[in-house]
């Protein structure tokens, strides 16, 4: 079964931080060391995740009676933000959260595990 690891921090450090340019970000993250990724990469099962731009650069959409909100900044008013994802496979939710407990951003933050509907 496919689980959402919804990574989170804090967004004021999130915000802190410089833009970066997308393939340089790409590269740098290529280079580091990452032995929690590395383990699900052995393992095949991490599928996909991704760090997110700051919640500085967030908009958010709403439509209400047919008219279209955009609002500047993410939906809600929280010190963590989401900060990233990654899509992984496990056997259980109990494994899901083993691995997310062994996250590097953990130990900082919080990671939310949820199954996916479809699988």
């Amino acid at each position: 079964m496919k689980y959402l690891l919804l990574v989170t921090w804090d967004s004021e450090h999130m915000n802190a931080q410089p833009d970066q340019d997308p393939a340089a970000a790409k590269a740098a993250a290529e280079e580091e060391p990452f032995p929690w990724l590395d383990e699900l990469r052995a393992r095949d099962a991490w599928v996909i995740g991704d760090q997110l731009v700051a919640p500085r650069r967030a908009r958010t959409v709403r439509v209400r009676d047919g008219r279209k909100t955009v609002t500047d900044g993410r939906f809600t008013e929280t010190k963590e933000a989401i900060g990233g994802f990654d899509l992984i496979e496990a056997d259980s939710l109990d494994e899901a959260v083993e691995i997310a407990s062994r996250h590097p951003v953990a130990a900082v933050g919080a990671i939310e595990v949820r199954a996916l509907l479809g699988g």
